[in-house]
């Protein structure tokens, strides 16, 4: 690899091509007129402490004119249906190649995207299914694979003379033809979750028992579930089985009632009235649903499981019927990659001899980015994961592993934070990649903060000295041995090693659990297995463990459902089998996602000081005097806001 790299190199020196990116008089948000040179074909490290300018420059100056400059190339026709980055605010960029950023934390998914979507071998693998396998004919029969597929020919059942057409890729796609009917792709439905329909059996029906009936139905349902027969004046534990069974699944009788109302008044009528047991009133209520504030009355009666109909694979029952090597599409996605990339590579040697050339170029471009994900170490996820339940590590890998599946030459990489959500050990494997990335001769820009991955850049920039106003200056910048002996560099101590955090005090193991602990027991989900975990109270607990190993899960998905369920008194999670936890009243959760985009919103209006900052300008001598109220210096709604970008403080021109 290093031999490449050399002989990139030296050909870029006999041929005089230039061996730096030239940035002159960057100015992009704190940048003070920064002069720079970022070397080609490197890994370049740009450090520095936070809000110093390392992602206005890596960003901001350096992608935005590389991307800009190569959709500039394009035709205005293709521009138009593309999102621009505007000019940077610099005097000039020289020997910018066309760049390509991979920011720091990747958007959540939708409940449709998954490992295989988001990676793309699931088109691979869809492609294999349909040229390669053997394909049911209407009457139950499997037929041998052959080339008729690929060249669109129907074919003919050779036991029942039945005549049919293979599945096409796209049949065989759960965001589209191949979707199972009843989730409609998602592999999950939204039932009635009977546990909420009567929270408290104390109650009598006339008090509310039934839920349901209280915010969804009129309350005159009470009325009519008395004229079924059922005791509405005891409590709901005390109804015989009859009479729950009425509640809950009763027909719909229509009953003739005399009701008065609630309110106080004399005045009494009777109506003919259809009876909706406590589960129709929520389904229907659900099937009425149009807007959000209509989907939060419903969905506190629901609770979300695998669809009964295709067990989660999202795939109809006609997608799931073709046969590769023995398994269908949905077995072989539920596979850890590892194990599939295995059974991938057995696939051309199990068909006819002229089928192996196309199966040979399909199942190819299956294992090139199943070998980037290898690399990267997430050969254990499956293809069938809902990428809304990967952690920011994973999610960022696979961006990664997406952005340099194909073998370019002559581009530059910018990285946001690549290191976010790595364990140390799967650092080595993201460096491998970019490794690769510069052996084929590209160049690679990464903004970090962890010393480990800097320690493998061929250049560092450092930015600096503090953040904000006091940064946005170029302080040092070096190889890492050169950075490590400069008496400038703020980071040079941390890459040597010489710098000796300050420890506090450890809690001793006898006083660990003094003030109390978390008990949580859970089952096997997702890669984690079944476990039984201690946390001790008014204590700092770090959970730790290399990429994919279950920190998330445990986190996310156990110990934060299942004290809040506890809490609140509800039901658990369906996997947690216990948790205890005294003192803890409530639980607030800090996470890794986006905080959103919004062109209105700002760090003033996230953080609300900005309510503050109008109520002080409000209560201003001058604004009394003029009759300013608070809501008036409201850039979103207020009548101070300016009239001409409706205060979102830019404007758009079509030219």
């Amino acid at each position: 690899m290093d031999e490449k790299k050399e002989s990139f190199q030296t050909i870029h020196r006999e041929n005089k091509i230039p061996g730096q990116i030239q940035v002159r008089n960057a100015r992009v948000h704190n940048l003070k007129n920064i002069d720079v040179d970022i070397p080609l074909n490197q890994i370049v490290g740009i450090a520095g402490v936070s809000g110093s300018g390392k992602s206005s420059l890596a960003l901001g100056v350096l992608y935005a004119e590389g991307s800009r400059r190569y959709l500039d190339a394009l035709s205005t026709y293709t521009r138009r249906r593309m999102t621009q980055a505007a000019r940077a605010q610099v005097d000039e960029v020289l020997y910018i190649p066309a760049a390509l950023a991979l920011h720091q934390r990747p958007g959540v998914p939708g409940i449709r995207s998954t490992f295989g979507t988001g990676t793309e071998l699931l088109n691979s693998l869809r492609l294999m299914y349909s040229r390669l396998s053997s394909h049911r004919c209407p009457n139950g029969h499997y037929l041998e694979p052959s080339l008729a597929v690929a060249a669109g020919q129907e074919l003919v059942c050779p036991e029942c003379g039945e005549r049919f057409f293979g599945l096409s890729a796209e049949e065989l796609a759960f965001n589209s033809q191949g979707a199972c009917r009843t989730c409609g792709g998602t592999g999950v439905v939204r039932t009635v979750d009977q546990d909420t329909l009567v929270p408290d059996e104390s109650l009598t029906i006339d008090e509310g028992a039934v839920a349901p009936w209280n915010t969804l139905m009129w309350s005159l349902m009470t009325d009519v579930c008395r004229e079924m027969g059922v005791r509405t004046d005891v409590p709901f534990s005390q109804l015989t089985d009859r009479e729950r069974e009425i509640v809950f699944h009763g027909p719909a009788e229509k009953k003739h009632i005399f009701y008065r109302p609630k309110n106080g008044s004399n005045q009494a009528g009777e109506l003919d009235f259809t009876y909706f047991n406590a589960n129709y009133t929520v389904e229907n209520a659900l099937a009425k649903v149009k807007d959000e504030k209509g989907m939060k009355r419903v969905e506190k009666f629901l609770k979300q499981g695998i669809c009964p109909d295709c067990g989660g694979s999202r795939l109809s029952a006609a997608a799931r019927m073709p046969k590769l090597r023995g398994i269908s599409l949905d077995e072989a996605c539920s596979m850890p990659l590892a194990r599939l990339v295995s059974w991938v590579a057995g696939v051309p040697g199990g068909l006819p001899a002229e089928m192996r050339p196309m199966a040979g170029a399909i199942c190819e471009s299956f294992q090139t980015v199943a070998k980037r994900l290898m690399d990267l170490g997430l050969g254990y996820l499956s293809l069938d994961r809902a990428a809304a339940t990967l952690s920011t590590g994973e999610r960022q890998r696979m961006q990664l592993a997406r952005a340099v599946r194909n073998r370019t030459t002559g581009v530059l990489y910018v990285l946001d934070e690549p290191s976010i959500g790595l364990h140390p050990s799967n650092i080595i494997g993201l460096t491998g990649v970019m490794r690769d990335l510069i052996a084929d001769g590209n160049s690679i820009v990464l903004v970090d903060h962890d010393t480990q991955i800097l320690s493998e850049a061929d250049w560092i920039v450092e930015m600096g000295p503090e953040a904000g106003a006091d940064g946005g200056r170029v302080i040092a910048q070096g190889t890492v041995p050169e950075m490590e002996k400069n008496p400038v560099s703020q980071i040079g101590p941390f890459l040597s090693g010489e710098y000796r955090p300050r420890m506090r005090k450890r809690t001793s193991s006898e006083e660990l659990f003094v003030l109390g602990r978390i008990h949580l027991s859970t089952g096997e989900i997702h890669t984690v297995k079944p476990l039984e975990a201690d946390i001790p109270q008014g204590r700092l607990t770090v959970i730790t463990g290399v990429s994919g190993s279950g920190k998330t899960t445990l986190i996310l998905e156990s110990l934060i459902p299942g004290l809040e369920a506890a809490i609140d008194g509800k039901k658990l999670p369906a996997h947690v089998k216990e948790i205890s936890a005294e003192q803890i009243r409530q639980v607030k959760l800090i996470d890794a996602a986006p905080i959103g985009i919004n062109v209105r919103s700002t760090v003033a209006t996230y953080a609300n000081v900005h309510d503050e900052l109008r109520k002080i300008y409000a209560r201003t001598p001058d604004a009394k005097a003029l009759g300013y109220k608070a809501g008036d210096f409201s850039y979103n709604t207020g009548g101070l806001r300016c009239p001409t970008c409706d205060g979102t403080g830019s404007i758009s021109l079509d030219v």
